[in-house]
């Protein structure tokens, strides 16, 4: 009996050092930011809150039909031949202001100037352990990291592993100017070895002026952590980013809820929007839109154009790989919607007459 105890205590020890000293999980709020967070609105009780609940408890019964899920797979959530790169008209685009997706939610935003990456997860996988978990469709990167130019702002949108990744900043960071994040997230970058003069923590509703460029931190209907110890310390968000003549909504990761029409009243109405349809399940509809429900929050924010994203890049979800995007196209035509569809890398012209509508994924 004496034996089995010291072997759990020894094992507990263990489990705490490994997710205190392992760098890829980040760095928890300390208690001293948390009680700065305590006069938000949208935090109570040492945690960060949705406007509208979004419930991530799962009955007896969901769980079982996930493990089910699970365990039976889909052979058509990847695709059996890794994804094609498009570079397509990339050069005769330079100087101009552009929008490159490069599977997932990561993107770059080449505006008035400046260039902007937004959640640049370019590792092999969402997970503290790149060498488990779902590989890149695209096998190789979408973009060559060595030949970006100078970054004037990294965006983040919350801190999980699909959109924050550890080697991705431990690569990008010595290039990048500034990093503009929702509250708590900075934790994190700095264990990374980012200076703290060189991150911005914002709270939903922060209007933020950056070298001419005009950003506001909006709400989300999702939630945060990287570890067992951290859930929702830290905030997520949507982001509007404004030039001189154009206007970018961005959705961040989110459930459907009143706040994108919120946004468009507000700030809309937008050029493009980069809106999330993929890795959704009707049992955690709260956290992630279903296709349809993409294309109304991109009516509710007043966009014009829409890029579907956070798809094609890993499998978080059991839908088929290729489910988002033709079930996001399908209800956009209903609705008259515009639906660009760049390949990975494939650069898109803001506000230009033409742009990618390809089925490439076909």
């Amino acid at each position: 009996m004496l034996k089995t105890l010291k072997i759990i205590v020894s094992s507990f020890i263990l489990l705490l050092l490994f997710l205190k000293l392992y760098p890829p999980l980040g760095r928890k709020a300390t208690k001293a930011k948390l009680r700065n967070f305590n006069d938000n609105e949208n935090f109570a009780n040492g945690k960060f809150q949705n406007q509208v609940p979004a419930s991530q408890a799962m009955s007896l019964k969901h769980t079982g039909s996930i493990l089910r899920d699970y365990i039976k797979g889909n052979p058509k959530k990847r695709p059996n031949t890794p994804i094609a790169i498009g570079t397509k008209g990339a050069a005769s685009m330079e100087g101009s202001n552009k929008i490159t997706w490069f599977g997932h939610s990561a993107f770059m935003l080449e505006l008035d100037g400046k260039t902007i990456l937004v959640d640049p997860m370019f590792g092999k996988a969402p997970t503290p352990f790149p060498w488990f978990g779902n590989k890149r469709f695209s096998g190789e990167l979408p973009v060559d990291l060595d030949s970006l130019p100078p970054i004037d702002a990294v965006i983040l949108s919350h801190d999980h592993y699909d959109h924050l990744d550890y080697h991705s900043i431990k690569k990008l960071k010595d290039k990048v100017g500034q990093f503009i994040v929702p509250l708590g997230v900075g934790g994190h970058l700095e264990r990374w070895g980012v200076n703290e003069e060189r991150i911005s923590e914002h709270n939903w509703w922060d209007e933020v002026s950056f070298k001419g460029l005009h950003l506001v931190c909006t709400p989300a209907r999702h939630f945060s952590g990287r570890s067992l110890t951290d859930g929702n310390s830290t905030l997520w968000c949507s982001w509007v980013i404004s030039g001189e003549h154009q206007n970018i909504f961005f959705s961040g990761d989110s459930g459907y809820g009143t706040h994108f029409k919120e946004i468009g009243e507000k700030y809309g109405p937008f050029d493009i929007t980069l809106m999330e349809c993929g890795q959704y399940d009707e049992r955690w509809s709260t956290i992630h839109m279903m296709p349809e429900e993409t294309v109304q929050a991109h009516i509710d924010v007043q966009g014009k154009r829409m890029i579907p994203i956070h798809w094609a890049g890993f499998t978080l979800s059991f839908h088929d790989w290729t489910d988002p995007i033709e079930r996001v196209t399908k209800a956009a035509t209903e609705l008259a919607v515009q639906v660009c569809t760049p390949q990975l890398g494939e650069p898109v012209l803001i506000g230009a007459k033409n742009f990618p509508q390809t089925v490439w994924w076909k």
